[in-house]
This record gives C-alpha cells, structure tokens and sequence, in this order.
C-alpha cells in the first residue's frame, strides 16, 4: 500500500516583505504601537492566506508578530476577525494576545505578542503530540459553552465539502490526485457517513476549526499555544482535537488508543 505525501506545514504560502507595504501602513503601526519598527524578519512561509506576517523588534524593545493584508485578499477579513475574537477569549485559552491594531486606506493590520516557539508536527511526536491534546482539552473546557455570541454551526463550514464524495461517485467531479489507491474504494461508505455529520457535529462549544501544525506553536516551556483565530464555529466538543488526529497517524502516533481513551471522545458513540 502506498504512503500519503507529507505536507510541509512550514512552506505553504508565498507573503509580501516589509518593504512591500505602504509606508503610510508602517506610520499608523508605529502610532498606533507608540514606537518605531526598528527591524523586521523575513515573512513566515506557513500559512495560507497569502497577507504579510513576519516577526518585528520595536524601538521600546519589545518583539511584535506583524500581520497585513489589503481588501481584496481573503486575510484582510481574516486578520480583523482575529483582533476580535482573541480578546474575547478566556484565559485558559492560550492565545497571543493582541497588542494593537492599524488600518490605512485599504489596508488592515493586527500585532500580536510575540511567541518564541515552533510549529509541531514536522513530524509529530508523542511529546507534541501530548502537548498539542492538552491545547485541545483545555480549549474544550473553557469555550463550554460559547462564551462567544453568533457564531455559526460548525456544519456550515464545511457544508459544501461533504458533497464531494456523492460529486465524485455521480461523475459531477473528478477524484483528487495522489490519494491512496483504497480511497474509490470507499467512497460509497464516505458518502453515507456525511450524511451523518449535521447530527454528530451539532455542539455548544466554539471550536477553532482550523487547527493544523502551522496554527499552533510549542514554546520554550513546551506549552501548546493557538493561533488564527478567525474561523470560529459552534461544534462538538472534540472537533478541533479530532482533526489533528490524521496527521498524526500519518507520522506512526497511535491515535486509535487516544479516541478510546481521551475524555473528549471517550464517550462518544
């Protein structure tokens, strides 16, 4: 049987420098920070949306996480319903604190604290992987139920995703390349299952919903922290956690002992 290909979490994604943003943009970000931007870094390569994101030093000596986007792209919205969400956040929900906010003409900018840490999963270990399932739990216990208003079903989200495999099967779609040679195999029992999922991921609990290694940060303390916070739904429980679990098993973590034996799924039918 075949092996699925790795995704390098760490260079998924092509950003703008610095220097590529309007100068008018670097002004607001030293007004609204109270200090210059002394130096930054070279934009991060994770991520997917395309807007900048690079680690600063400021004038006053603090280090900042720097991220911008111009309307149009789709992190210009992301990064304003981040700004929104973090500070709404229970304390036990490790989350870099947002710092301040600019925005100029068609420009928006969010700074947040600054996390010295590294993304986990290239490749999983037991060690992160520990780490990474505390995230979850501790996520699950303090955003039971939604302490965020308006959030919408989880299902919602992902709605028209469940219709591919009925898509592919019907001839409406072609099937991916370079998936294993069993998934056609299955592709009858996926389409049943997805018919499921309006029950089994209907929860009270505000959920991530976008958690992947390059949306979590391991610190120098081997704390897990959460970043990205912008897709947040209302969904089970164990939905954010649960969706690690592939890429985990992918790197050879036992994840079938861990559903059976972690609280978030252990009661789960």
């Amino acid at each position: 049987m075949s092996r699925a290909p790795d995704v390098d979490y760490s260079a998924t994604s092509a950003r703008p420098e610095w220097n590529a943003l309007p100068s008018a943009l670097h002004e607001a970000l030293a007004d609204a920070l109270g200090t210059r931007v002394a130096s930054v870094a070279r934009p991060v390569s994770s991520g997917f949306t395309g807007g900048f994101a690079a680690r600063a030093e400021l004038g006053d000596g603090r280090r900042v996480f720097i991220k911008a986007a111009p309307r149009g792209l789709h992190a210009y919205d992301a990064y304003q319903r981040e700004a929104e969400v973090v500070p709404q956040l229970p304390g036990a929900v490790r989350a870099p604190a947002i710092v301040t906010t600019a925005r100029v003409d068609d420009w928006f900018a969010v700074v947040s604290e600054w996390i010295d840490g590294r993304m986990p999963g290239t490749p999983w270990t037991e060690e992160d992987f520990t780490r990474a399932t505390a995230a979850c739990e501790a996520m699950a216990e303090a955003l039971r139920p939604s302490p965020l208003a308006g959030l919408k079903p989880f299902v919602q989200l992902i709605g028209e995703d469940m219709k591919v495999p009925a898509q592919i099967l019907a001839g409406e779609r072609q099937l991916p390349t370079r998936l294993q040679e069993w998934v056609p195999r299955i592709l009858p029992e996926l389409a049943e299952l997805v018919t499921l999922a309006p029950e089994a991921l209907t929860g009270d609990t505000a959920t991530h919903s976008d958690l992947r290694p390059d949306n979590l940060l391991i610190d120098t303390a081997g704390v897990c922290w959460t970043v990205d916070w912008n897709w947040l739904t209302l969904g089970p429980r164990w939905v954010d956690w649960v969706g690690l679990l592939p890429m985990a098993q992918h790197h050879g973590i036992d994840t079938f002992t861990a559903i059976t034996r972690n609280p978030l799924t252990a009661d789960v039918p």
